[in-house]
């Protein structure tokens, strides 16, 4: 999230940021096809169960968005996912290790945050290894789901992601929190209107690559999403 307004415009969940190179054919934007193409591409939106609801993190560990979002989670007992950058994770290598330690689970987002539309082949490789070894040496774990920058695919990261045997996982609902005007308010509101059983959230512990100061929302936010969560029944889960 190089500015506030980092995402692709008009993109709803992360089934419509789907871009994904096939056969040499760019498909941006898949929207209704994604649905029909995410079995043999292996990219998921929803969690493995169907059942519950996972929050997840993306963009950090910030030095001080993630311990914020860490207090919220423990005064409700929910554990999420968060995805780490690689870059972010060397500012910040204790906690990594924190997440982990706290119950929380670490994937892989990047190591620096880039469209893979604007990479080569060759760059996305070195990217997520680099990455990888980052949140391996500090967090002392290997990650086994991977969200790609944007919510944006191509088929090197694909064909990386099933090399590892990862899980390629997007989201069903955000709460475009990394936007200047976002509020508490808006960012509950975007993040539970039609969140149901097996819905993955999308929400960001880090301003790097956002409006500056957009965690402080996202940690506001965080009560009334899990009381919104709860009040329909919903469980939190793992992806």
């Amino acid at each position: 999230m190089s500015s506030p307004d980092h995402r692709i415009p008009g993109a709803r969940t992360g089934a419509a940021l789907a871009a994904t190179a096939l056969g040499g054919y760019l498909l941006p934007g898949l929207a209704g096809q994604w649905r029909a193409l995410r079995g043999p591409l292996g990219v998921e939106d929803r969690t493995a169960g169907g059942l519950g609801y996972a929050l997840t993190f993306d963009d950090g560990p910030h030095a001080q968005g993630t311990p914020a979002v860490l207090e919220a989670l423990a005064a409700r007992g929910v554990r999420a996912t968060f995805f780490l950058v690689g870059e972010q994770v060397r500012r910040n290598p204790a906690l990594a290790g924190e997440l982990v330690a706290a119950g929380h689970e670490v994937a892989l987002h990047c190591d620096r945050h880039r469209n893979l539309l604007r990479l080569t082949p060759r760059q996305v490789r070195e990217d997520i290894a680099r990455a990888l070894a980052a949140i391996e040496d500090s967090a002392g774990r290997t990650p086994k789901l991977y969200r790609p920058p944007y919510g944006v695919l191509n088929a090197a990261a694909l064909r990386i992601a099933r090399e590892h045997g990862w899980r390629t996982l997007l989201w069903s609902d955000w709460g475009r929190d990394w936007e200047a005007r976002a509020t508490p308010d808006s960012i509950a509101r975007r993040l539970t209107r039609k969140a149901g059983e097996g819905a993955v959230l999308l929400l960001h512990d880090a301003d790097d690559y956002g409006a500056e100061g957009s965690w402080r929302r996202t940690v506001a936010a965080l009560p009334r999403v899990l009381d919104t969560l709860a009040e329909r029944g919903l469980e939190p889960e793992f992806p």
